[in-house]
């Protein structure tokens, strides 16, 4: 006999862990709108922006309400850092020269994490409440909970942001036409670097938030493996997408780890990948790109 209870609480812990997979696929899809660069090493960003947060906190003590934005802020930096050395030098070029290069800045970050902080795993500081959250008969683990939360409130703060700020109607003009927005006065290369910066510090947070829930070490990038599943299904222009498939590969992983075995989680979303790609190649709610011959 199902157990319902046990099903409600599952689905509720699997659609709070897509909260954390819709706020770093909106920083992938950011990227990508703006630039169509396939930032491929999205979860070594995440981690290095929970580095940052850890080396701010434990290592030098600071106080967590200075610690977090300064860790967010460095993050933003190095996320300018990297569109201006590494992304901007090759525009014009085809594609995958932009694609291996951040397929090469996955292994740097790596390899500069394991050289400072060791490949060892760590602990972030706690800043989240820890009384445990309960939603009628279902338990929800409070740091996950209060995640979620937080994921929520960043994810709408950036699409208003951007709905109403002049930088975020810009970076929308780019993304939708860049020969356009060129006509029109507005600084691509600016805005380029804007989508980079914006996008490092959602990481960042998002990183920050992941840390906290399970620790952190140099291995935290294969976090960014779900998040590429999580951008495809849902279409890799598609903020919308970004958050739907977040949450609904959030809610397969939880399903096929309670009933399956944690081993099956990461077999179930490529599964629902596979699947979806087979009725829609261009995720749930992708741009259909049609080229003429």
């Amino acid at each position: 006999m199902m157990d319902w209870a046990y099903l409600f609480e599952i689905s509720l812990t699997g659609i709070a862990s897509g909260g954390l997979y819709a706020l770093a696929a909106l920083a992938f899809v950011m990227v990508y709108k703006a630039t169509r660069v396939v930032n491929i090493a999205i979860g070594e960003m995440l981690m290095a922006g929970a580095y940052l947060f850890f080396t701010f906190a434990a290592m030098w003590s600071l106080p967590l309400w200075l610690a977090i934005p300064a860790a967010v802020l460095a993050s933003g930096l190095l996320g300018a850092v990297i569109e201006r050395t590494m992304i901007r030098p090759l525009l014009g070029e085809p594609p995958i020269s932009a694609f291996m290069v951040t397929v090469g800045l996955g292994s740097v970050l790596v390899g500069l994490v394991e050289m400072i902080w060791s490949a060892d795993q760590r602990r972030l500081p706690d800043f989240m409440p820890t009384k445990p959250i309960m939603i009628g008969d279902a338990f929800l683990a409070p740091k996950v909970f209060w995640g979620a939360v937080i994921a929520a409130v960043f994810i709408a703060a950036v699409l208003l942001v951007f709905r109403y700020w002049r930088g975020g109607v810009a970076l929308r003009a780019t993304a939708s036409d860049q020969g356009a927005a060129y006509s029109v006065g507005i600084n691509v290369p600016r805005v380029f670097s804007l989508a980079w910066v914006v996008s490092a510090m959602l990481a960042a947070v998002s990183g920050i938030i992941v840390g906290s829930i399970g620790g952190i070490s140099s291995s935290m990038g294969v976090f960014g493996l779900s998040v590429l599943v999580v951008v495809i299904v849902g279409g890799l222009d598609s903020v919308l997408g970004a958050l739907v498939a977040g949450v609904l590969v959030g809610l397969v992983e939880a399903l096929a780890g309670a009933y399956l075995g944690g081993e099956y989680k990461l077999l179930a979303t490529f599964i629902v990948l596979v699947a979806i790609l087979m009725a829609r190649p261009y995720g749930l709610f992708g741009t259909r790109e049609i080229e003429r011959l």
